[in-house]
């Protein structure tokens, strides 16, 4: 598989200098779904970014999705027609932008879509995660078809949880690569 068909979706903000996802695309050359506003994400834009970066792989892509990222996958993988061009996601702690703080701040990404995913996808929780608690991702996981793994007491799988290029994350993505 070509490097630049793993299609890197960071969450809310973007993924620093730091993140894992930020490191991945250095060491292994992946290809970041550049969004036009990180700050104040809008779903249609984000759902169309999506569809038009996936529209130009050659082959299949994997996504490797963090926090908003995931809801993206799950809005996009409801209304695409292009589904069949992903081989797999990576869905890693989801961010829950239904709880009441975070719904005002992104009104354009309630309701999460539950759908099941058309692809096989892994996503991994912590029993920490400030932005999503770990019982409803479980129920994401579960709503989106989604192989479920609880990653202990991790906070938000990001750069403050110390994971630096985080190799154990890097298995689980070439599993979902394989042929």
């Amino acid at each position: 598989m070509k490097a630049r068909n793993v299609l890197v979706l960071p969450g809310w903000e973007g993924s620093g200098p730091r993140h894992w996802q930020t490191l991945w695309e250095e060491r292994h050359g992946y290809r970041r779904v550049e969004q036009h506003d990180w700050l104040r994400p809008l779903r249609g834009d984000w759902v169309a970014r999506l569809e038009d970066v996936v529209l130009s792989c050659g082959e299949p892509a994997v996504l490797v999705a963090h926090s908003l990222g995931c809801i993206l996958v799950a809005a996009w993988a409801a209304h695409s027609r292009n589904t069949h061009r992903v081989k797999g996601a990576l869905l890693v702690a989801p961010g829950d932008v239904e709880r009441t703080e975070v719904r005002e701040l992104l009104p354009s990404w309630s309701p999460i879509e539950l759908r099941a995913l058309p692809f096989p996808s892994v996503l991994l929780a912590s029993r920490d995660d400030p932005y999503c608690a770990f019982e409803r991702a479980r129920l994401f996981a579960h709503a989106w078809n989604a192989q479920f793994m609880d990653y202990g007491d991790c906070g938000h799988i990001n750069a403050d949880s110390g994971l630096a290029s985080w190799p154990e994350g890097h298995v689980l993505l070439q599993d979902l690569m394989k042929d």
